[in-house]
């Protein structure tokens, strides 16, 4: 057996007004505080704090779309040679840094430092680029792709 329908009165209530109006105040209103921020150059404000870094390694990626990536030291030795199934998530995030990098018109193939902080934060950071990664924001499994690398 069937409901019947709702009638065109009780449609009109299922989202009241008050709600759309403030729903399109709070657009408006983040709206208003990213333009203000950008036209400002307001600084970055909710990176979190380096603290004392207890382990560090420059590394060089090199990465494909496949998922595949080859990690080399500063010295150009390999630390590991990950195939598809398993560079994908360090693969993704070179990707991005080499995308940062072209829109900063600098050497997408430089090395990066990989920090692991006293307080067992990961992060990679990328002089050259400007950006930084905390790599726990990916979650602890994808954080330890990168844990590895520190420890080979």
């Amino acid at each position: 057996m069937r409901a019947a329908a709702a009638g065109p009165e009780q449609q009109r209530e299922i989202i009241s007004k008050r709600l759309l109006r403030a729903m399109a105040l709070l657009v408006a209103s983040s709206l208003a505080l990213v333009t203000y921020a950008r036209v400002t150059d307001r600084p970055l404000e909710a990176q979190p704090v380096d603290g004392e870094i207890a382990q560090e390694r420059v590394i060089h990626v090199f990465a494909d779309m496949s998922g595949a990536a080859q990690i080399l030291d500063a010295n150009g030795s390999l630390i590991a040679d990950l195939p598809p199934t398993q560079g994908g998530f360090i693969a993704g995030v070179w990707r991005a840094v080499v995308f940062e990098r072209q829109k900063a018109g600098v050497d997408p193939d430089a090395p990066v430092r990989l920090m692991r902080f006293a307080d067992g934060r990961l992060a990679l950071r990328d002089e050259i680029g400007g950006t930084r990664f905390e790599l726990i924001g990916f979650g602890p499994d994808n954080a330890a792709a990168f844990a590895r690398l520190l420890n080979e």
